[in-house]
């Protein structure tokens, strides 16, 4: 497609929905920063319009671009009346698509710092929620380095939650009151981000980069894997020398920043391949701190799940609904590969899409269906037709085995709640995974 090749050509990660319906589904597993749409949408049981209020609805910060063909201005000003971010006319200018982008992804981001800002004044914190051994260590890793100025580079699969723990070290650092500047190095070209970090002067004025921006405070430096070698280079000599000179002026600028960074891919591998320089992992992975995935801490869903609902409640003024516990067994069930992005994003979306009041808990038939089916999958392991293939002794083994590590999966290999939940004592539960041949691998860990 002609959109998705001209985004690409500027350094932005795309995806294509073929239908409304592909859209809705690939949007609540992993909601994108914008929304091209087009007004007419072959082979959908609705029109871009209808989309658009439907999208304005489950996921009001995301900004969305009309495009249409045969546009008017009263189709333009219905498109903004119900929500769009703008609205563009086919055939349109390469340059005017992107320049609409950048204002929307600025559009957007600012009203998620203004959500934030808001869930923070009503009570809410960006913090790792969770209560297993993984969240908690790397809990305990932020309240060890936040005050001490060290840089810190942060990795993990996409959705981990990254951003929320570097934005916990400046939160608890000594530069709290100063600023907190984030780049996210993947979304912009190699020419770009040398404007943006460092900043331009000349005849139509000067701009600081966000490297001036952050004086004083915190710059996070988001997919730092993406960042250009050539900027790398200059990056390492900003960090040695504490100062900086804005792309086409010669002053010298004085720089007193702490620089946190985050990346998803795998940076000693990169610095193997020359695509990642050596001295600036060095520079930069002076604390290293690993998020785990959500599949690694299954447990932590409920309190997760129930934090981003009242979260989502909060953000749109509407009242917290519970969760069943089939619900609750069946999110534990499923591998989240977006991680905690992912479940936040399904949470939100149940919160405005579940049909019933806010006094109903949502029920596991709730759930979008791709999630129900997928961990439906997962819980049938070896299958049905291989336990119909065998004897009631060796089915009722396979059943149970594949049943009791699910469960164990589902509290983090915890042994005692594992017994608690389903009913057993902890040595009988114990005896029957020995019989069974199931190796835990379980650390002693008190019920709590």
């Amino acid at each position: 497609m002609l959109i998705q090749g001209i985004l690409e050509d500027e350094g932005y990660t795309t995806c294509v929905a073929k239908d409304a319906q592909t859209a809705v589904k690939m949007i609540a597993e992993d909601a994108p920063d914008i929304v091209m749409l087009d007004i007419w949408l072959e082979n959908s049981d609705m029109d871009g319009m209808e989309l658009l209020k439907k999208l304005t609805k489950s996921h009001p910060s995301m900004p969305v671009i009309m495009i249409s063909g045969h546009g008017n201005i009263e189709t333009a000003v219905s498109a903004i009346q119900f929500g769009a971010y703008d609205f563009i006319e086919k055939p349109f200018k390469a340059d005017r698509m992107l320049l609409l982008t950048r204002r929307a992804l600025e559009a957007g981001r600012l009203q998620r710092e203004n959500q934030e800002l808001r869930l923070q004044t009503l009570g809410g914190t960006a913090e790792l929620y969770g209560d297993t051994p993984l969240i908690q260590q790397v809990c305990q890793n932020i309240e060890r380095v936040a005050p001490t100025g060290s840089r810190v580079l942060i990795t993990g699969a996409a959705g981990t939650g990254k951003s929320v723990a570097a934005r916990m070290i400046h939160s608890k650092s000594k530069r709290m009151d100063k600023n907190y500047v984030v780049l996210n190095c993947a979304i912009l070209s190699p020419e770009r981000i040398e404007l943006e970090l460092f900043g331009t002067e000349g005849a139509m004025g000067r701009k600081q980069g966000v490297l001036e921006q952050a004086h004083g405070g915190t710059l996070f430096l988001d997919e730092v894997a993406d960042m250009p070698m050539e900027t790398q280079a200059k990056i390492v000599r900003v960090l040695q020398d504490q100062h900086l000179t804005r792309l086409g002026g010669g002053e010298r600028i004085d720089v007193d920043v702490r620089v946190i960074t985050a990346t998803n891919q795998n940076l000693p591998a990169l610095m193997e391949q020359g695509k990642f320089r050596h001295d600036l992992y060095y520079r930069l992975n002076v604390v290293p701190i690993e998020l785990p995935s959500l599949q690694d801490r299954l447990s932590d869903i409920p309190v997760l799940a129930d934090y981003f609902m009242r979260q989502a409640a909060l953000a749109t003024n509407t009242m917290p609904r519970s969760f069943s516990a089939d619900a609750t067994a069946l999110m534990q069930s499923y591998d989240w590969p977006g991680n905690v992005r992912q479940l936040r994003n399904v949470i939100e979306w149940l919160l405005i899409m579940a049909e019933g009041g806010s006094d109903q808990p949502i029920v596991a038939d709730m759930l979008p269906p791709d999630l129900k089916q997928k961990a439906a999958a997962m819980v049938h392991g070896q299958g049905v037709v291989e336990l119909m293939s065998k004897p009631l002794r060796e089915a009722r083994e396979i059943f149970e085995r594949e049943y009791l590590l699910s469960q164990i999966n589902r509290f983090g290999g915890n042994i005692s709640k594992t017994a608690e939940f389903i009913g057993m004592e902890r040595s009988a539960l114990h005896r029957k995974l020995k019989f069974l041949g199931v190796q835990t691998g379980e650390k002693e860990r008190e019920v709590g």
